[in-house]
């Protein structure tokens, strides 16, 4: 193949076949994933961008670092919508399993008041659906709201 038929990336020269991704920029030049990584990590050590790259991101995972606890997403909760105990501890459940249940297979770093995946063994989770009825001005959609 010539050169213009096999495009590259302009950084480090590897072709399509050699990244994940290959990302098209103006005039047919390409930069592919593991060169954007690190220049965003790059930048990040110099402070030009704050925050630094997540490792979920640069390891190609989507995984949360720690998946909090259902006692710390009550708490979390709490400091929004007063009331509606009940509907917050079922809810707090739903959210800690549905993490589970997405992030199980990934590991995670983990701080006080969290759960990592790894230590809740091969427990297989089923997905569930939680039915928020009450009347108008009861907090459902506040409780949805905080939870996103």
């Amino acid at each position: 193949m010539n050169e213009l038929s096999a495009p590259r990336c302009a950084f480090c020269g590897k072709d399509r076949a050699e990244v994940k991704r290959l990302i098209e920029g103006e005039d047919n030049v390409y930069i592919c994933d593991a060169c954007i990584l690190l220049g965003a990590e790059i930048l990040a050590e110099e402070g030009v961008i704050t925050g630094g790259v997540r490792p979920a991101v640069a390891s190609g995972e989507h995984a949360p670092r720690a998946i909090p606890s259902p006692r710390a997403i009550v708490e979390h909760l709490d400091q929004y919508v007063i009331g509606q105990e009940r509907a917050k501890r079922v809810l707090s459940v739903a959210v800690y399993n549905h993490y589970k249940r997405v992030f199980g297979s990934g590991s995670s770093e983990h701080g006080a008041g969290s759960h990592t995946p790894a230590e809740d063994g091969d427990v297989e989770l089923t997905k569930s659906n939680v039915l928020l009825i009450g009347p108008t001005g009861s907090g459902k959609t506040l409780l949805a709201q905080t939870l996103a």
